[in-house]
């Protein structure tokens, strides 16, 4: 059953076929020179998904939670002002980890469930070092506004986690300022999750921190690895299928082009909020702020007896279709629902909700807030 299950959590997708069969190859040595080649394709790949020219882009060797806090690592020291945008979990997360390096964090607050205010993360500080947002916030399903905030961020670097919007939504690193971005592999990639997709501006290179708190997570040491040309120097043993597989996920993304993919996500999850609205749900973002890829709703009255987790279990053992709970204070509240990569078709939607009419017994429901 492990094989045949539909993951629709907010979690890892299902991997692409062309994923599968490339996690099978044989294992180069990480200086070999051929699997150097895929490397440097793979960086060039994510050039592309990212919309960027920048040079030092690449997978990180570690998942988006590792992509964060290199982040964080490299451009952030104490004393410095970190402004973060705070929605959800991975907010909260970007502030633990500016204040464990000494940082002044400056919090934007807005509900969970409800996007932030551009202009009140621009205007938090006057001149602060980092101004840190979460493109599609996983905890909530809401989208916030980068392109608005970085069109005004001034001085200030910035930093977007793009962990579940990349190959999702539009994602434009370039056109919206963005200094560092970093995503994970197991969302709207396609690919298991092991690796976090990062890119590094110019800028942002130029004010990195001169000796990081982590050695691992040191892009100054990485970049003369994944960008040295002949004189690349080995920093850590890089996980060679896992950039196997990456390299393969990506080339799935690329052939069917990022406005193809976008418009996918975006059908699948038109279709899959307009049938939770039909069976008498309640989405938990506002109209405009709603990610086509990860969508929260209210959990409704249950049939009496009945529990939020029940119906998730009931979909996993009857049906073979997982989706996630609520975290924070939206636990056992919320249900989150993902279409990404491969995952995000249309039979998988509705699949889903037959079986979510068949257990809450084909009758509408009013949600609870």
């Amino acid at each position: 059953m492990h094989g045949e299950r539909i993951l629709m959590g907010p979690g890892p997708s299902n991997p692409y076929p062309e994923v599968v069969a490339a996690l099978t190859r044989p294992v180069l040595g990480h200086l070999d020179p051929e699997f150097l080649a895929v490397l440097e394709h793979t960086s060039s790949q994510l050039r592309t998904a990212f919309r960027t020219d920048n040079q030092l882009t690449f997978p990180l060797s570690g998942t988006g939670s590792a992509g964060m806090e290199a982040a964080m690592t490299n451009l952030v020291g104490p004393g410095d002002v970190v402004v973060v945008g705070v929605n959800g979990l991975f907010g909260e997360r970007l502030c633990e980890m500016a204040g464990r390096l000494g940082a002044e964090v400056v919090r934007v607050e807005a509900p969970w469930g409800e996007p932030l205010d551009p202009q009140a993360v621009v205007s938090a500080h006057p001149s602060p070092t980092v101004i840190a947002l979460v493109h599609a916030e996983t905890s909530t399903g809401v989208r916030n506004d980068v392109a608005e905030v970085g069109a005004a961020k001034g001085d200030a670097l910035f930093v977007v986690d793009t962990v579940t919007s990349l190959g999702g939504i539009e994602v434009a690193v370039d056109d919206w300022h963005v200094d560092l971005s970093y995503s994970g592999t197991q969302k709207c990639l396609g690919v298991p999750p092991g690796l976090s997709p990062i890119t590094v501006s110019p800028l942002a290179r130029e004010r990195l921190v001169r000796r990081p708190t982590s050695w691992y997570l040191d892009l100054g040491l990485i970049s003369a690895y994944v960008s040295g040309g002949s004189g690349r120097t080995y920093h850590h043993t890089a996980p060679i299928s896992m950039i196997y597989a990456l390299e393969a996920g990506l080339g799935v993304l690329l052939e069917e082009g990022l406005e193809a993919s976008w418009a996918r996500h975006r059908a699948c999850g038109e279709l899959l909020q307009d049938g939770l609205e039909a069976l008498g749900l309640r989405l938990v973002p506002p109209a405009g702020h709603r990610l086509p890829q990860l969508t929260t709703v209210w959990v409704p009255e249950l049939p009496r007896g009945m529990t939020e987790a029940d119906v998730r279990a009931q979909l996993l053992s009857d049906y073979g279709i997982e989706i996630g709970a609520g975290v924070g204070p939206m636990a056992g509240r919320v249900w989150r629902i993902g279409c990404m990569g491969h995952t995000a078709r249309r039979r998988n939607v509705e699949l889903l909700l037959s079986a979510l009419a068949s257990i809450l017994g084909h009758r509408r429901l009013g949600g609870s807030s």
